[in-house]
C-alpha cells in the first residue's frame, strides 16, 4: 500500500510539475510579448524625442523671429512714411499743363513758346 500511495503522490507531483511547466511556458510567451512591446515603445519614444527636439528648435526660431516683428513693423512704418514723403516732394515742384495736344512740346518743355501758351490758355503773359 505504501508503494501505491507513493506512486499516487509521485503522479501528483509530476502532474503539478507539468502544470507549472505549462504555466511557465505561458509566462515565457507573455514575457516575450512584453519585451517586444517594450522594444517597440522604446523606438516610439526615440522617435518622439527626435520630433520633440525638432519642434523645440522650430519654436526657438519662431520665437526669435516673433521678437523681431515689432522692430520690423516700426521699420516698415518708417519706410512707408518716407516713400509717401518722397512721392509728395517729387510731385510738389512739377507743373502739369493740361489741354495741349500730344507731342507739341518738341524736344522739351522749354520749346513751348509764349504764343502757344497764350493761345491755349487765352490769357496775357
Amino acid at each position: 500500500m505504501e508503494d501505491t500511495s507513493q506512486g499516487a503522490t509521485m503522479d501528483r507531483i509530476l502532474q503539478e510539475i507539468s502544470a507549472v511547466g505549462r504555466r511557465l511556458e505561458g509566462i515565457d510567451s507573455m514575457m516575450t510579448s512584453l519585451m517586444e512591446d517594450t522594444k517597440s515603445m522604446r523606438l516610439d519614444i526615440v522617435g518622439f524625442q527626435s520630433r520633440m527636439t525638432a519642434l523645440e528648435q522650430w519654436l526657438t526660431t519662431v520665437e526669435t523671429q516673433a521678437a523681431l516683428v515689432p522692430d520690423r513693423d516700426q521699420e516698415l512704418l518708417y519706410l512707408r512714411s518716407k516713400v509717401i514723403d518722397l512721392e509728395d516732394r517729387s510731385r510738389r515742384d512739377n507743373v502739369r499743363f493740361l489741354g495741349f495736344p500730344e507731342k507739341t512740346e518738341g524736344s522739351g518743355c522749354a520749346v513751348l513758346s509764349k504764343d502757344d501758351l497764350a493761345s491755349t490758355y487765352r490769357s496775357d503773359f
